[in-house]
């Protein structure tokens, strides 16, 4: 499957997660239209599409940095600036293991029944 295939897919499935549950999701990209709903963004699944790259720092107040964190740091506390320029190396000498090690084991064929069950 090429890049339009996957975002089509990608697209759709946020489309049906949204729709499940409208109240919490949207695929909206305009802040102004989010109304504080998580917003499911698909369109980084394109080919040429930027995204920031694991400890980029953010041109932000206080120099947050994009940093990968494990599925059992999610918390509601977690917070976009908790890792910063100036805290960062106290968290990577803490680290026994890449927080991404496991980041390929996730990978998952597109498979026709899939696309199937969205529509495509």
């Amino acid at each position: 499957m090429g890049w339009d295939g996957v975002k089509a897919f990608a697209k759709a499935v946020s489309e049906r997660h949204a729709a499940d549950a409208p109240s919490r999701l949207t695929t909206m990209l305009s802040k102004a239209q989010r109304h504080d709903k998580i917003f499911i963004d698909y369109l980084h699944n394109g080919r040429g599409a930027t995204a920031v790259a694991s400890y980029s720092t953010r041109a932000r107040p206080g120099a947050p940095v994009a940093t990968p964190v494990r599925w059992d740091e999610l918390k509601s506390s977690l917070r976009p600036d908790r890792y910063t320029v100036a805290n960062l190396r106290r968290r990577l000498g803490a680290l026994r293991e890449d927080p991404r090690g496991d980041f390929y084991d996730a990978r998952v064929a597109i498979t026709s029944r899939m696309r199937k069950a969205v529509g495509l």
